[in-house]
């Protein structure tokens, strides 16, 4: 199944779902018995991917580790203040192996779930971890020139320049020869599976960044990721790769073969109110922009309910929802959940869900992929203002072929004037509001407030 353009994808935690799922229906509930009403729930209209993050089959030593650990264990309690043993299942990122785990239907019942899926015409991602895995992973036994050793000769626990160790996984060797063609050859039977593959920390085993990490040398004279997205295309040329980027990696892993990257610079100065630095982001090259994942939230990051005011977070959907590139959403987001439980619990608090949020944000996703919002070229635009009035500096604005949409990010009134020249009648497709010609374009919008103009 080909992809969009500018995809839309929809992140579900594999094992709290279903947990959720087979609790609800008394009885165990696989990727194979998912009903067809639910199936419908999490693929709404202007979703284009699901994103099952965590199907692989989970390590047991990894879990002793986790259960082990006081600083996992208080994250645990602090989510689930009613923590049992059963509701811990180890990391999805600790991968054992890379077959599906059985309490979620095996290999079958992801084939089953992706069946379900390409039905709706929607695409199905999964992940890959190329930097670690877990302790009784069969490479470690079978493969050791695959890993990086100690002084002391024994395998080195996996870690990034700026944090210690990760307790529960160990570390792969981005410089070995061999390492990388078995990389190739998991990747492409991952890629088997799936439409679209999301590459956890990706930026940890390139040459630059695993030379820093380890201290090793010599580097190999091509780097990790052109070498095996290269095997990989030659199997699987039309899968979608995600790579999960920081420290201003993006621009590398884009150039490196990567079809989006994260957009943690965006999310980060929307989470801090900063739309100066917003504006600035915006005024990126926009092929690079187009190659870029926006989200507000994922398994990673906080929820965005308990990091801005309803309002604010509202605005900053609009304002991704609108924008060239990938967009990602986070199941529970829509519905205002304030908890994100670590990724090594299988249960989530109860949290009431907001329904009117929920129609909200599928009201806006359906308006964005109904009216054709992203399509044609994308162009940011400078608000203008006036001598005495400086609020126009909270507004930001762009524009696509037949849209223009108005943002103000803050919690103060705002007024300005938009540099476009289109006469004629207008709607705003977020209220229904019908106006006659915006030729400059005054706009007054309240704290929070956004337009979606549409041209007649």
């Amino acid at each position: 199944m080909s992809w969009p353009e500018r995809p839309v994808i929809y992140e579900i935690n594999t094992v709290v779902w279903l947990s959720e799922l087979s609790r609800a229906a008394g009885h165990p509930i696989t990727l194979a018995d998912v009903p067809p009403d639910t199936w419908n729930a999490v693929t709404p209209d202007g979703v284009d991917a699901v994103w099952l993050m965590g199907v692989w089959e989970r390590s047991l030593v990894g879990l002793a580790i986790a259960n082990a650990h006081p600083g996992l264990r208080a994250s645990f309690h602090e989510a689930l203040p009613d923590l049992r043993a059963e509701d811990v299942s180890g990391s999805p990122y600790c991968v054992r192996r890379y077959v599906v785990a059985e309490e979620f239907g095996g290999d079958d019942g992801l084939a089953q779930a992706r069946a379900e899926l390409a039905v709706r015409g929607v695409r199905l991602v999964l992940d890959f971890v190329p930097n670690h895995v877990a302790p009784d992973h069969p490479w470690v036994a079978g493969h050791p020139e695959f890993f990086v050793r100690g002084a002391d000769g024994e395998i080195e626990r996996g870690k990034d320049p700026y944090f210690p160790a990760w307790p529960d996984v160990v570390q792969l060797n981005a410089f070995s020869p061999a390492l990388r063609t078995a990389a190739t050859m998991t990747l492409a039977g991952i890629a088997a599976r799936c439409d679209g593959i999301r590459c956890d920390m990706a930026m940890l085993v390139t040459n630059e960044i695993f030379a820093r990490t380890w201290r090793t040398s010599p580097q190999p004279e091509q780097d990790f990721w052109p070498e095996v997205i290269g095997g990989l295309r030659a199997q699987h040329p039309e899968t979608v790769l995600i790579a999960e980027a920081y420290w201003d990696m993006e621009w590398s892993l884009q150039q490196q073969g990567f079809n989006f990257c994260y957009d943690k610079r965006l999310y980060d100065r929307l989470i801090g109110r900063d739309v100066a630095g917003v504006r600035a982001h915006l005024h990126a090259d926009p092929g690079y922009q187009s190659r870029l994942l926006r989200f507000l939230e994922n398994q990673d990051e906080p929820r965005i309910a308990s990091e801005l005011p309803p309002d604010a977070a509202k605005a900053a959907a609009v304002a991704i929802a609108t924008l060239p590139g990938a967009t990602l959403w986070h199941e529970g987001q829509f519905e205002g959940r304030r908890v994100r439980p670590p990724v090594f619990l299988t249960r989530r608090p109860d949290e009431t869900p907001d329904h009117d949020l929920a129609t909200w944000y599928r009201r806006l996703l359906a308006i964005v992929a109904g009216h054709g919002v992203r399509r044609g070229d994308w162009r940011l635009l400078d608000v203008e203002g006036w001598p005495d009035n400086r609020s126009c500096e909270s507004l930001l604005a762009w524009e696509w072929a037949r849209h223009l949409v108005v943002v103000n990010f803050s919690d103060r009134p705002a007024q300005g004037l938009i540099p476009v020249d289109r006469p004629g009648r207008c709607t705003d497709l977020l209220d229904g509001t019908v106006y006659e010609g915006i030729s400059p374009r005054y706009v007054a919008l309240g704290p929070w407030g956004c337009h979606l103009f549409e041209a007649a």
